[in-house]
């Protein structure tokens, strides 16, 4: 019923710059639900062990949900009156699995002399040790019956419905609240999420991703549409995972030339049933977009 994919490609200016790729995602597919999950560790010198950090924020988001929803019937019972007590504890329960993952590896893994390079004395020891792991989430989860998304920090999180509509359904400002930077290493990590549930309309897939992707394009139209194209693509796996990993390994070369990471799931019955929708959808775009440019041109 479920499916999914996840890939992270690294950046061009990490290639130039022979840094590692600081982006993570991942997704899990049972019967009743799917989670898919996307993690970009932070750039700045004190985030020396980000690619790790993400990578252990993805695990906990992961194990979080599937702890959540172990009990899928007293899940599915309980959300609709308590999805936002729900969504908090899920999102603080992410946050204390990070913080112990992060602790077993720094007990395991003392920091090095070429890490402590870049700083002085003085510098490094004013680094909280969950800082060197530092990295935004962002995390949907579909079902039958219901989706629901967290996320901290930047990122995005796109939703493609049955009948073609696709939107953010938590706008690219709001992860990063009041101005604060966002992220999972902060003390104040749990007040910073946005979060959201619905159980009317049916989701057909959902899209998380970092923000080496959004910055990739010239506008949210753009962004959005690109959804739509690939949401077209997901009748043919195998196809459509050749397709994007080709297309965000190219884009990494356009905006920030960061790392980009891109994780779907999807219901495989509503892409078969929908698919033509989708495919009108794509048509109408096209004719959009090209309105749109045609508006853009001064007049000759």
């Amino acid at each position: 019923m479920f499916s999914g994919f996840s890939r992270s490609v690294i950046g061009a200016s990490h290639i130039k710059k022979n840094i590692v790729c600081q982006d993570s995602s991942g997704y899990e597919v049972h019967e009743k639900y799917a989670v898919a999950v996307v993690a970009d560790g932070h750039g700045s010198k004190k985030h020396f062990r980000s690619n790790i950090g993400s990578a252990l924020a993805v695990e906990s988001a992961i194990e979080t949900v599937r702890n959540f929803f172990a009990d899928y019937e007293r899940i599915l019972r309980e959300l609709p009156e308590n999805h936002e007590l729900i969504l908090k504890n899920m999102e603080k329960q992410v946050i204390a699995r990070w913080h112990r993952k992060i602790t077993e590896h720094f007990s395991e893994n003392p920091v090095t002399d070429d890490e402590k390079k870049p700083f002085t004395e003085e510098e490094f020891w004013k680094i909280p040790v969950a800082s060197y792991y530092g990295t935004t989430l962002v995390t949907a989860v579909i079902s039958e019956d219901f989706s629901l998304g967290f996320q901290i920090g930047d990122g995005t999180l796109v939703a493609v419905f049955g009948d073609g509509e696709t939107v953010m359904i938590m706008d690219y400002e709001e992860s990063n609240p009041a101005n604060i930077t966002a992220s999972v290493c902060n003390k104040n990590a749990q007040l910073l999420f946005n979060h959201f549930y619905k159980n009317k309309k049916k989701i057909l897939a959902m899209f998380v991703s970092t923000d080496g992707l959004y910055t990739s394009f010239g506008s949210d139209f753009d962004f959005l549409d690109y959804h739509t194209i690939i949401a077209g693509q997901l009748y043919d796996i195998q196809g459509f995972e050749s397709s994007v990993v080709k297309n965000i390994t190219r884009r990494t070369h356009f905006g920030t030339e960061d790392d980009i990471s891109l994780s779907c799931v999807y219901n495989e019955e509503l892409v078969s049933e929908n698919i033509e929708i989708i495919r009108q959808k794509i048509e109408e775009n096209k004719i959009n977009a090209s309105a749109r440019k045609v508006r853009k041109c001064p007049d000759l």
